[in-house]
């Protein structure tokens, strides 16, 4: 299944449908080889950003900002071939707007208060002397900035 497939099916879904489609891709995209609790946190810092309404007002909009995450970094074309991973993606991604959905303070985090996060051998971004919250895996979680949901 392509990229740029499950991106428009993104937009003809209504919600939540959508915004679970749209996480499951970037948890696969961002860490599918990582460990079930590394590809937690990237859910983690998707729903928070979501939250804070910086980059949008739903998860298809946090994850496919310009630059922000996979889905706009990697081609459309790009086939989500492995899928023992996108099952175990999709799991997460329910999971973990299931944990979402609970109070602040009720939900488990992994990456409190984590804004960002860099795979560094990937990537080398400005802020990576931010506050750097956890290592999991290949990914550093950093708070960049201090984010609280709209109208807090």
């Amino acid at each position: 299944m392509k990229l740029a497939w499950i991106l428009w099916l993104s937009q003809i879904l209504p919600q939540p449908a959508a915004d679970s489609l749209c996480l499951s891709a970037t948890v696969y995209l961002e860490a599918r080889d990582q460990s079930v609790r590394g590809q937690q946190a990237v859910a983690e810092v998707a729903l928070r950003r979501r939250d804070s309404g910086l980059w949008g007002d739903s998860v298809c909009e946090v994850v496919t900002a310009r630059k922000q995450f996979a889905p706009t970094l990697v081609s459309p074309h790009t086939r989500l071939r492995n899928t023992e991973a996108w099952a175990r993606a999709v799991t997460v991604a329910l999971e973990a707007e299931r944990n979402w959905a609970l109070p602040p303070g009720r939900r488990k985090e992994l990456v409190p208060g984590a804004s960002h996060f860099a795979a560094h051998a990937l990537a080398s971004p400005s802020w990576r002397n931010a506050y750097q919250v956890a290592v999991i895996g290949d990914h550093t979680f950093y708070k960049v900035q201090a984010l609280r949901p709209r109208g807090s």
